[in-house]
């Protein structure tokens, strides 16, 4: 008998959705390897402003072909979402640098443990590394998990793969504002800040075929990662950010401090008057920014508590 496909299910809907910007050299490919893999989705390619036959393409291997102008993977991404409907979005990029064939084992996987984030976290051989990855970028991948599993406490260890699937419920409700390539960033923190269920499935990750190009920038999209993960951590984890940044002020406080305090400790006479001025500044200014985190903490509680009620309103049937 042969396998049960995982892409067909009584009346679920799986959309395989892949944005696209000059991937003329690997659209078609990757489209066919996918109606290959789940021959029972719907393929969908988001068309973000191609100079080249990216549409054509990928029309002519069968894939439904949808022009999104917003230059940009974040916004593609939120037209995926408010375009399409369906009960299962496997998200992929259109480079070929990812398996197809591993689909059917990571729709499964968010299936069978109810996901509603399923993330292919990318395996390379140790032969193909360099290519498949700039150095910058592994440092870079690196220190944003690290930052996130100690701000989310949470094991995740590649938070920049294109590869996903996502429940119909995070696709229609989670907020999403980044335009670029920081998107995969701001998806994960906010189904970690919101509650969702996430997780990992080791999946191939190979370097692009000669003559393609990635069009990320290592530096200034690096930076607007950081500033992503940043913004992020300021509105869903507001006492921790607030609490580190009324650590550094304290710390700036006690350095300035430390003079005057010696200056009073041997003449009884503060001969640093600048520097107890600014030590004082630092120390209220350290003290209102944690006070700030806690009242922001309070707010942030009771606005995930009508998050969840309108995540249950919503799944309840009418």
């Amino acid at each position: 008998m042969a396998p049960k496909d995982p892409s067909k299910s009584t009346s679920e809907i799986v959309a395989v959705c892949i944005p696209c910007f000059n991937e003329e050299l690997t659209v078609a490919d990757v489209v066919l390897s996918f109606k290959v893999a789940l021959p029972n989705s719907d393929i969908y390619v988001f068309d973000n402003c191609s100079t080249d036959k990216t549409a054509a393409l990928a029309k002519r291997a069968g894939a439904t072909v949808i022009p999104s102008t917003n230059p940009g993977k974040g916004n593609v991404v939120r037209h995926i979402f408010s375009s399409v409907h369906a009960d299962h979005y496997l998200l992929v990029d259109g480079d070929s640098t990812y398996s197809a064939k591993m689909a059917p084992a990571l729709l499964s996987f968010a299936r069978n443990k109810r996901l509603d984030m399923a993330i292919g976290r990318r395996c390379t051989p140790p032969e193909e590394l360099t290519h498949a990855y700039r150095p910058m970028h592994q440092l870079g991948n690196l220190l944003v998990c690290r930052l996130i599993q100690l701000s989310f406490r949470t094991p995740l260890q590649d938070v920049f793969s294109g590869y996903r699937i996502f429940s119909r419920e995070f696709a229609k409700s989670i907020p999403l504002r980044s335009p670029g390539f920081q998107i995969e960033v701001e998806m994960t923190l906010q189904a970690l800040s919101k509650g969702f269920r996430i997780a990992e499935l080791d999946t191939p990750y190979t370097s692009r075929p000669a003559g393609s190009f990635s069009k990320l920038n290592t530096y200034r999209d690096g930076l607007l990662v950081l500033s992503t993960f940043a913004s992020i951590c300021r509105d869903y984890r507001p006492q921790l950010f607030f609490a580190f940044l009324g650590s550094c002020l304290a710390l700036g406080s006690l350095a300035a401090g430390l003079a005057p305090i010696y200056d009073y400790w041997c003449f009884r006479w503060v001969y640093h008057l600048p520097l107890a001025v600014l030590a004082v500044g630092l120390a209220v200014l350290s003290a209102l920014t944690f006070c700030i985190g806690i009242i922001l903490e309070t707010q942030l509680k009771y606005h995930n508590e009508l998050f969840f009620l309108m995540r249950k309103r919503l799944n309840t049937p009418v």
